[in-house]
């Protein structure tokens, strides 16, 4: 496994997104993920729409990715099927070399965030932090 690294020639870890409609859940799932994996991990959240009520918004969502971007990439992981879809066109929305480092993972919100999170801190690559959380998709 090559890892990325980051300019202080540290291995980059892959940058974790937590995308809800209620900013409440995603700020309490990136509670939980800091409290279990601490802050190693690049970690960002968001959630709501622009006026404040429950929602997805693709600006938010481009710069949860910003706050979290990472050379390793990025996985986020969403709560309903809106921010999967705003989540889909803001990938869209990012420079074609982002894109291909940028994965949408289809796992439970607040448990594939912490498996993908771990997996992240232990060094997987973007496919490993992924699969990890996909691992927790219902069947």
């Amino acid at each position: 496994m090559s890892l990325a690294k980051t300019s202080a020639g540290t291995p980059a870890r892959v940058g974790i997104v937590i995308v809800s409609h209620s900013p409440d859940v995603a700020r309490g799932t990136a509670d939980m993920v800091r409290q279990m994996v601490g802050t190693e991990v690049p970690l960002a959240w968001c959630g709501g729409n622009p006026d404040g009520g429950l929602g997805t918004s693709v600006e938010k969502i481009i710069a949860a990715i910003d706050a979290a971007w990472s050379e390793a990439g990025v996985a986020i992981l969403v709560d309903l099927g809106g921010a999967e879809t705003n989540s889909e066109m803001a990938i869209e929305l990012l420079p074609e070399e982002r894109q291909e480092r940028t994965v949408l993972v289809n796992a439970p919100l607040v448990e594939g965030a912490i498996m993908a999170a771990t997996e992240a801190w232990g060094g997987g690559s973007l496919d490993d932090v992924r699969r990890t959380a996909e691992e927790l998709a219902p069947r």
